[in-house]
């Protein structure tokens, strides 16, 4: 009997010991890279961008006309003095929307398809219909609503709108206030739609191979999910989390007493 007791007592900790001490977990990004080493490889070609339908990109058109300045960032050209002082304080136009069909409406040229191109190559075109009316255009384009989302195991999931249609996926976990100790470095999700087709992606930032991947860099409207690990999945809340361990301790303490009063009185 007595030694039936110690098994329960052993088994006890041991159980015990297995709830606390879960496996370690790896939250070193590039954790095979080594103290005091270093690393290189070669970046792969990046692939650029492309404007989609829902886009609003802003074009601004530099001539050596003023009035054709005019017109084409702002749709509006003046006859007289008087007006052209008006119309020179009025904002330039807030962008163009990408529509369903992937075009936008632009001033004098009328519909331009665009979806599809790279920032460069739609600065390309424009330029070439533009000499048609103007000599020496000058075109910038810009995103206006280039945006990514993270969620999941972050400190603050969100959609950012960016300045800037270059970001890499550490620089958007940055955004979010970096990964939480529940987030699995080594199973992130990247969701991306592209040329109607969506898909899904998953990243390993464990692992050095990342910096030289194609995904390393974000595109317009992608989604980065990181997911939790196993012990987070399965709590409802911190509070049941609570509860658990603590319902855990008082069933372990009550067990161990009674056991060590049996042991004693033997």
């Amino acid at each position: 009997m007595k030694n039936n007791s110690l098994i329960r007592i052993l088994t006890f900790i041991i159980l015990f010991s297995g709830i606390f001490g879960c496996a370690k977990r790896n939250l070193v990004y590039f954790s095979d890279i080594e103290t005091g080493s270093s690393y290189s490889t070669n970046i792969s070609q990046v692939e650029e961008p492309v404007i989609q339908s829902g886009d609003l990109i802003k074009i601004v058109v530099s001539t050596q006309s003023p009035e054709s300045n005019l017109l084409f960032n702002s749709g509006v050209i003046s006859n007289d003095s008087q007006n052209r002082m008006m119309s020179q304080q009025l904002p330039t136009n807030e962008g163009y929307l990408v529509d369903k069909n992937g075009q936008i409406n632009f001033p004098v040229i009328g519909k331009i398809d665009i979806e599809g191109f790279t920032r460069e190559e739609a600065t390309l075109k424009m330029t070439e219909l533009l000499e048609e009316y103007v000599k020496d255009p000058i075109i910038n384009i810009q995103y206006l609503n280039f945006k990514i989302t993270v969620i999941g195991e972050v400190a603050n999931p969100n959609t950012f709108t960016l300045a800037t249609d270059r970001i890499s996926i550490l620089e958007a976990l940055g955004l979010a206030g970096d990964m939480t100790q529940y987030g699995k470095r080594e199973n992130v999700l990247l969701i991306r739609d592209q040329d109607g087709v969506r898909k899904a992606v998953r990243l390993n930032l464990n692992d050095k191979s990342i910096l030289n991947s194609p995904y390393f860099m974000l595109q317009q409207n992608d989604v980065l999910y990181v997911e939790p690990d196993k012990i987070k999945s399965v709590q409802a809340s911190t509070n049941q989390r609570t509860l658990t361990i603590l319902s855990i301790l008082v069933s372990f303490g009550v067990s161990l007493m009674f056991n060590l009063r049996y042991i004693l009185n033997e």
